[in-house]
């Protein structure tokens, strides 16, 4: 049987010349619901809201710049013999990991400055996070990328999708993998259970909200990348985000352990910044 289908345009509308895609509409409101979260949640914890929109002032773009680099780097041999593609973000090539770790990396630069415990800002923004994660994804569903291997139609009709996520996973007369709405799901999900573990008294000690999001993104992201086509490879058998997932799990692991085990005891989430970080804040800003 023949079935017909018409892919979703990727430009969302148009202003004069100026053509607004989808992508970047859905990036944006990612990012925006991230940020009005976490400006609220920070604010319950002691944290004025204003900290967590310069933060974001710093670190999206660098997050993208690191995102951007990541991708390079793993596929140095083409952009070598290549240089005038690596500012072509247009064609594709931005890896989700590489802006974590350059935005991650800002958040503790910024922190240190202004004096906020750094456990404690990344616990305000990891559950966030892990949300526009799963919303940017969609992204990714109207570019038609980020895609698994081929299917059967019939393999998608079994998984009781919407026909218009079925018909924009055919392209080019072919079905593959909707692994963009299982990285999606995986992360809405993560994003609910760290959320209610997080408001659960005398559970989370400080550090181990984003821990949990390390835990819960690196162990989902490990089998939904080994479904991808277009992942960047360390050595022929092993991919790159597989390899990096593996290290974060573990590392996650080792780290909560150790600061529960040889830590003097660490407050709990719920409490908050102390008199004494509130004080520290102040002096310094």
């Amino acid at each position: 049987m023949n079935f017909l289908f018409s892919a979703i345009n990727p430009i969302a509308f148009s202003l004069g010349p100026l053509e607004v895609y989808w992508y970047g509409v859905i990036i944006a409101s990612a990012i925006f619901v991230a940020i009005f979260l976490s400006m609220r949640e920070a604010k319950k914890r002691g944290i004025e809201g204003d900290h967590v929109i310069d933060m974001a002032l710093w670190s999206l773009p660098i997050a993208f710049i690191g995102a951007r680099l990541y991708y390079v780097i793993f596929e140095l041999e083409y952009y070598l013999q290549n240089p005038g593609e690596i500012m072509a973000i247009w064609n594709g090539g931005i890896a989700i990991y590489g802006g974590l770790i350059a935005g991650g990396l800002t958040v503790y630069w910024y922190t240190k400055k202004h004096g906020i415990p750094i456990w404690l800002m990344l616990d305000v923004l990891a559950p966030n996070v892990l949300l526009a994660q799963a919303m940017g994804r969609w992204g990714n569903f109207i570019n038609q990328e980020a895609h698994g291997g081929e299917v059967t139609r019939n393999f998608l009709e079994n998984l009781y999708l919407p026909e218009f996520i079925i018909n924009q996973m055919n392209i080019n007369g072919v079905y593959y993998h909707p692994t963009f709405l299982y990285e999606s799901l995986w992360s809405l999900t993560g994003f609910v259970l760290i959320v209610l573990l997080r408001n659960r008294k005398s559970l989370l000690r400080r550090g181990e909200v984003a821990l949990t999001y390390v835990l819960w993104y690196s162990f989902g992201r490990f089998f939904i990348e080994g479904l991808r086509t277009d992942s960047l490879w360390l050595v022929d058998w092993l991919r790159v985000s597989q390899a990096l997932s593996v290290v974060l799990f573990i590392a996650a692991l080792i780290i909560w352990a150790t600061r529960r085990r040889d830590y003097p005891p660490v407050p709990y989430y719920l409490e908050g910044l102390t008199a004494d970080e509130e004080k520290k804040i102040t002096q310094i800003n």
